[in-house]
């Protein structure tokens, strides 16, 4: 299996919901057009594919030069497990190796804060950060 790699905002619909809804992120895929418009407004949408199969992406947000949000990361179940997410994590990384703050915000579990942390990021729990957050 070659997985290919690429920086596009160009996503058939179809594609992202199929996505979205495989990693059970329904949220974004009430509403489908806001979704396309995010992505299309990312400051980079790094996308990963099995031939014409959408089974990866990470979007970033953000000014790119002194910070970065990872806004999303997901890989189809199928796929997980395989370094994917890790691939498209390291790419955004080496990219933007210059900018101090790389931030995201995640759900509370084991293997999602290994995930991260195996990346270089360090909880805010731990240190000397502190993270707020207001959802709506």
């Amino acid at each position: 299996m070659k997985i290919n790699f690429t920086n596009s905002k160009n996503i058939n619909r179809e594609q992202l919901e199929r996505l979205y809804n495989d990693v059970e992120w329904y949220a974004y895929t009430q509403d489908l057009e806001v979704l396309q418009q995010a992505i299309e407004q990312s400051l980079e949408v790094v996308t990963a594919w099995n031939g014409e199969e959408l089974i990866g992406l990470i979007r970033i947000i953000g000014d790119g030069l002194t910070i970065i949000y990872i806004q999303d990361i997901l890989v189809l179940n199928a796929y997980q497990n395989q370094g994917i997410a890790t691939q498209l994590m390291q790419q955004v990384l080496e990219k933007y190796k210059n900018v101090r703050q790389k931030v995201l915000l995640t759900e509370e579990a084991p293997d999602v804060r290994h995930f991260y942390e195996k990346n270089g990021f360090e909880s805010c729990d731990k240190g000397s950060l502190v993270a707020f957050a207001r959802l709506s």
